[in-house]
């Protein structure tokens, strides 16, 4: 059910079978240059493969051409109801626009957005969500449903294709998970249009992860999404990170390295949650495709990982490292995080 069609935002495909492409949106204030960059940059270090802000007035249009200067990741201008600074966010480089046609006015202001960005190859992203769902089409409905927020995308889709603009993208978020996978489900079937995933307002990091995980993931088991932002009241490098490990859990994207430890239980005698919470953040920017097991004892250790391709068990005061579920050596436990990190660069 991935989309057909794709289309490019400054060199990243979208759609039409490329790698689905995770995205963040900057949090520093719009005509803050300097506060931008500096996020930018650290979104892009986390591997950040699209990155949004917002463009409210002229000053934020400075920090886009600041963007563009300062990074390589493609920048997304993020456009409400002044449909000026959608041309102007085009001028200064942006590689993609997120706008709503149906919210900047009369048509001519509709044409004049879809005319910049067809003659500066930049697509547009319509992001519709249940704040956003036109009064006619709430009352039709009742409340922002799932077929409510697909009738809104679809009446905004017919704007830009009014003036013969198709380089489009469709994300329909709701705070509700149920509602958001419904609607991405209903739009899958109707339009081959690349997606963009996710759960809008899902809320501080711990519950936000869960809720874009349960959402996110259900979508890409189903073949669905072709860009994904993990929502989070938090540091937007910690949506990229979440970003990642949900598409690794999908089996979607296998760079990096898979990380298994056991749940401890009353045979361990290390200090297994600390050791995996160390090794966890010690891997994160590693890009070998590799299987590191953290186990809490020898008795199921080795075996209960075997597939791993390097692996540690601990004991009573001391561990074992292991490969492919043979054991290589023993070691102290103060040994083991070291001794592990040091085998992982070895293979």
């Amino acid at each position: 059910m991935a989309s057909k069609k794709q289309v490019n935002a400054g060199g990243v495909p979208i759609g039409g079978g490329a790698p689905v492409a995770v995205q963040s949106m900057l949090n520093t204030p719009a005509d803050d240059i300097e506060a931008c960059v500096k996020q930018a940059k650290a979104l892009e270090a986390a591997g950040c493969e699209i990155i949004r802000t917002t463009v409210p007035d002229a000053a934020a249009v400075k920090t886009v051409a600041a963007l563009k200067e300062a990074v390589k990741t493609p920048i997304v201008a993020d456009i409400h109801f002044d449909y000026r600074m959608a041309l102007e966010a085009a001028e200064a480089g942006a590689d993609k626009i997120r706008i709503n046609p149906g919210n900047i006015g009369a048509d001519d202001r509709v044409k004049a957005v879809a005319d910049k960005c067809r003659e500066k190859n930049i697509p547009i992203r319509i992001g519709v969500n249940s704040g956003s769902v036109e009064k006619e089409i709430l009352a039709k409905y009742g409340a922002p449903t799932a077929a409510a927020l697909v009738e809104s995308a679809m009446y905004h889709v017919g704007l830009l294709q009014k003036h013969d603009f198709d380089d489009i993208v469709i994300s329909l978020k709701s705070s509700s998970v149920q509602t958001a996978v419904e609607a991405y489900r209903l739009m899958a079937q109707k339009t081959d249009y690349p997606l963009h995933i996710g759960i809008t307002e899902a809320g501080t990091q711990h519950m936000g992860i869960l809720k874009s995980a349960i959402g996110i993931g259900s979508l890409l088991l189903d073949g669905i999404g072709d860009t994904v932002r993990v929502s989070l009241t938090a540091d937007p490098v910690q949506e990229v990170y979440a970003a990642f490990d949900i598409l690794k859990a999908a089996g979607i994207r296998q760079t990096g390295v898979n990380l298994i430890s056991c749940p401890t239980c009353g045979r361990t005698k290390i200090d297994l949650i600390g050791l995996a919470s160390r090794v966890e953040n010690a891997l994160r920017d590693c890009k070998k495709d590799i299987t590191v097991a953290v186990m809490g004892c020898a008795v199921n250790g080795p075996g209960e990982a075997s597939n791993a391709d390097i692996g540690i068990a601990g004991g009573n005061g001391y561990g074992l490292v292991f490969s492919k579920g043979k054991i290589l050596k023993k070691v102290p436990e103060s040994a083991l995080f070291d001794t592990l990190l040091e085998e992982i660069t070895k293979l």
